[in-house]
Parts: structure tokens; sequence; C-alpha cells
């Protein structure tokens, strides 16, 4: 879609970044002839830092985006010239403004990244640049009529309103179940929804064209679709969205929408004990224990028959158990085990139990996966099992702790 460079623009999108490509078709370089290199001045506002995360993840190298994760970091950033595209959260943006790191006066142009959910929260920040050019992204226009009159006035509109021809709201498309769950938590989602649905023939979209298999018995969402994408996903099989807490009421909008609950940790060690309960109620049904019986016949006489079988499944869990192997050892540091550096420490009023929940609820690891945490002032060392290190530098990188969004990578001492 070609979008003219006016005064101010209003784009109507889904609220997911994978929607506005076109607002870099408008932030091209060469705004400001002189600057080397000839970057634009721009802020893109965004509900909440996450989602500042992920503007400046997709944009072109040349913009030099940047996120406000730390105050202190993109003060420093600012004060060095090093940043062409500020994202941030409105609170954030304007505790820069309040340290003079950032000048709202001095920018070119404003994006407003759907600012249905905190429209209020921008007046004080818009006043400080009244001769910004704004352009506002949004899934409701209608929704925004009197912020636009004030801070986008006459902007011209690219995009079709969710109105009928009689100008009243469109409905949903159809029917949907939803999970809010980060971004740095999503993959980790879709494989929760899979064991919940316990789908035959699921089909994941992430986005683009919709290419379904044949027999498709479950549809899951892990991109946000157009109210005409979501019209022929619905087609499909009744979907589960997978949605940013800000996405939330759009998604409503496009479809009659109810909670699903995803299967935890404590569900999945429930199907891993009943799966054992049908392997050995099968094996009983097949008979023929009469040589194990004998066996355990002189334990019988010391010990309850329920306390043998559950010696039994514990040796069963037990590396080398059943073939007369000596069991591995748990490894060390020095061989199992591989560091994560991950930017979260003492100075940010974090514990290692901090550490530890977030590996487990937003990592996926369990507690024999975490090793030792030597927690420093302003960062910390994580020990984990060598087989999920880099999944876990992956995606604690993002997880919010302790307020904090923390940052995470090998360490490439370990």
């Amino acid at each position: 879609m070609k979008v003219e460079r006016s005064r101010h623009t209003v784009l109507v999108a889904p609220p997911d970044v994978r929607h506005a490509g076109m607002v870099w078709d408008l932030l091209t370089p060469g705004q400001r002839p002189g600057v080397s290199p000839p970057v634009p001045s721009v802020v893109i506002v965004t509900a909440d830092h996450e989602q500042a995360t992920l503007w400046a993840d997709s944009a072109p190298p040349e913009l030099r985006a940047h996120a406000v994760t730390g105050l202190t970091r993109t003060a420093a950033l600012l004060k060095e010239g090093r940043v062409g595209v500020l994202a941030g959260a409105p609170a954030d943006l304007a505790a820069l403004v309040t340290r003079a790191a950032l000048k709202l006066d001095t920018i070119e142009t404003i994006v407003l990244a759907w600012p249905e959910g905190f429209a209020d929260a921008l007046d004080p920040l818009l006043a400080e640049a009244p001769d910004a050019r704004r352009i506002v992204l949004s899934w409701n226009p209608p929704a925004l009529t009197d912020f636009l009159e004030r801070h986008a006035r006459r902007a011209e509109i690219v995009g079709a309103l969710p109105l009928d021809p009689d100008g009243r709201p469109l409905g949903p498309v159809g029917s949907a179940r939803c999970a809010v769950v980060s971004a740095s938590r999503r993959e980790a989602a879709v494989r929760d929804v899979l064991d919940t649905l316990r789908s035959a023939r699921p089909y994941v979209w992430r986005g683009g064209t919709i290419e379904p298999p044949a027999g498709t018995d479950a549809v899951v969402l892990a991109g946000l679709p157009t109210r005409e994408e979501m019209q022929a996903l619905v087609a499909i099989a009744p979907p589960v969205a997978l949605v940013l807490a800000a996405q939330l009421a759009y998604l409503r909008s496009i479809a009659a929408v109810t909670p699903l609950s995803l299967a935890g940790a404590g569900d999945r060690a429930q199907d891993r004990a009943a799966a054992v309960c049908a392997e050995i109620s099968a094996r009983l049904d097949q008979g023929d224990v009469d040589a194990e019986l004998l066996l355990l016949q002189p334990l019988f006489e010391r010990y309850d028959p329920a306390e043998i079988a559950g010696a039994l499944l514990a040796m069963r869990r037990e590396p080398g158990a059943g073939s007369g192997e000596q069991g591995e050892p748990p490894p060390t540091p020095a061989t199992g085990w591989l560091k994560v550096f991950v930017t979260i420490g003492r100075k940010d009023r974090a514990a290692p139990k901090d550490l530890v929940g977030a590996l487990i609820r937003e990592v996926g690891l369990d507690k024999g996966q975490i090793g030792r945490i030597d927690m420093k002032d302003s960062f910390s060392l994580i020990d984990v099992a060598a087989g999920v290190a880099e999944q876990t530098a992956r995606r604690l990188s993002g997880v919010t702790i302790r307020g904090k969004r923390a940052t995470a990578r090998l360490d490439r001492a370990g």
C-alpha cells in the first residue's frame, strides 16, 4: 500500500508490528539532509516495553532503532547520538523527558502505535512536541475521534474502517479461544496449546498465506490476523489465539472470545503418571509375572506391596535402571553445565529465587536443569544443563524480572 507523506496520517491495521511495515516506508532515511548517517528523528510510543522491543527488532537496521528497556542505558545512547528511532511506553518516555535526556520539541515524527488502550496517558507527552508530525496506527479510529481531533487534526486515514455500510461497528466473524502470553513465551505456549487440545492434525498459523493441511482439526494462531484472515481461519476449525495483553481488545472486536486454560507442568505430570499406570495395567492384564512375584516375595514380608511398587517406579526413573549399569553421576559445571549471563543482579532487588521462578515459568526448565546461580550487583551467571543453554538464553531475553527487562546470552567464559 502506497501512503503519501501528508502532515498527519492514520493507518488502520491490527495491533501487531507485522501489519505495520508501511510505517517504515514513511520513515525512510533522508528526511534530514546533511545528517550522517541520514536517519530520521522519530519516537514510537507503544503500550508497553514488550511492544517497544518488538518495534525495535523489526526496524530496518539503517534506522538505528532502540527500545527503552533501561532508562540509564537509553539516556547514555541518546547523549552519544546513537539512536535514530526510539520506541518506548509513555511512562518511560516521560521519564527520559524529565531527565532531559529526550527533547521532544526536536522530534520530527511521532508514531503512536495503537493508542486505543492508553490514549489518555499521551496528552502530556504530545504537548511537548506540538510541531511533530503524527503517524497513528489504529485498529478502531472511530473510538479515537476526540484524541485525533486534539493531536492529529485532519489526518489522512489509510485503510478500511471497521464499519458496515450504515456506519455501524462490524461484529465478530466467529468464535475463538485465546490465551494471553508474552512474546518471549509464544513458541512455548504453542506447545502448551497443542498439549491441551490433543489435536491429531493441528495447523499453526504464524501469519501470511493460509494453507492448512488436509484434515486439519485445530488451528493455533501464533500471529494476529486481520478481520479477513480471521474469517478464513474460523472456517477451518475453531482457532486458539495467542495474544499480548494489549491485543486482547482487538481480538474481541473480530471474534467472540473465551479464555483457554493451558496445560501446565502439573497437568503434564498427571498425563505422564496416567501413561505409566496404563502401561502397568496392560502388563498385569498380559499376565506371566510369576517369576517377578517370586523374586519380590521376601520383600512382601517386610514392606507393604504399595511401597514396593513405589520403589520400583522410583528406580525406573534413575539412569541405568533395569540394566544393572551404574547410573551416570549428575552433571558437573565442568562437563554437563553451561553458564548463561543475564543482566539482572542484586541492584535490581532480585534474588536467586526470582531467576529460578523465571526459568521455570517463562523458559520452561525443570528444577533439575538449573544449577548454581552466581548473583553479582549488575548481572548474574546461571548454570543450566548444556542441552537447554541456548534455548534458555533465547527465551530468557525479554522476560521482565523485578520490573526490569532481562537480556541473556551464553557466557563467553563459561
